[in-house]
């Protein structure tokens, strides 16, 4: 039967209208470090300036994936209200804005997506370290994300015994129809073994039985995190 109601509706958290924002930056090689230093500086001034309704959730380099690449994971607790208003006050922020040319001088490209979070998702929580991280992001065939949704919804028992389901979201401006997993693990070997040890759990197999063909591309990244990241 045809949807009454937008994906974005169904599958979302209800009792929270916490919004992400989701930040590539892919950095010249040669100012990587510099510019580590400079956001490692700044972004942590807003995170706990209560004046403005945004926390950072993690922040990272990418170790394997797109190299020189940093990413960013913001909440905006209040929704697009939210957004706007942190927005609104960032234009008359003097030190932002010289953070932001500083920081142009840098980059060679950047995007950014802002994301729901799902609702069977466990919402992403400060977590001590040392730990890598991996996203792995999900292009979905259009009108998929409901089948997706249920697909997950009872097979994520299967991938948090370890604590290692961080986070899952799905996009709602930028690239539409995009969904990205965020896995934490203690370094390659845990993710390894983790991974497998999922296929001896009778129900995964056919989770992936169904949702690899809603996929029209897939991603792994696995990540770093910086020291002011709150995922550690």
């Amino acid at each position: 039967d045809p949807r009454k109601d937008a994906h974005s509706t169904l599958l979302s958290k209800k009792e929270t209208s916490n919004l992400y924002k989701i930040q590539f930056h892919n950095v010249k090689p040669e100012c990587l470090d510099a510019y580590n230093s400079l956001t490692e500086a700044v972004l942590p001034k807003l995170h706990l300036d209560e004046d403005y309704p945004c926390s950072l959730v993690g922040n990272w380099n990418t170790w394997y994936g797109e190299q020189d690449q940093a990413v960013h994971l913001w909440r905006f607790s209040g929704g697009y209200p939210a957004l706007m208003d942190c927005m609104n006050k960032l234009k008359n922020n003097k030190e932002y804005l010289e953070f932001r040319k500083e920081r142009s001088c840098m980059l060679l490209s950047r995007r950014n997506q802002l994301l729901l979070e799902f609702s069977f998702w466990n919402e992403p929580q400060p977590r001590a370290g040392p730990n890598i991280y991996e996203l792995r992001t999900y292009k979905l065939k259009p009108g998929t994300m409901i089948e997706w949704g249920n697909n997950w919804a009872r097979a994520i028992k299967y991938r948090q015994e370890n604590q290692e389901a961080v986070g899952g979201f799905f996009s709602q401006i930028g690239e539409l129809y995009v969904v990205h997993h965020l896995w934490a693990y203690k370094d390659l070997q845990s993710r390894e073994e983790t991974r497998n040890a999922a296929w001896r759990k009778r129900g995964w197999d056919e989770n992936v039985y169904y949702t690899v063909p809603l996929v029209r591309h897939m991603e792994s990244r696995i990540m770093i995190p910086l020291k002011i990241s709150p995922l550690q």
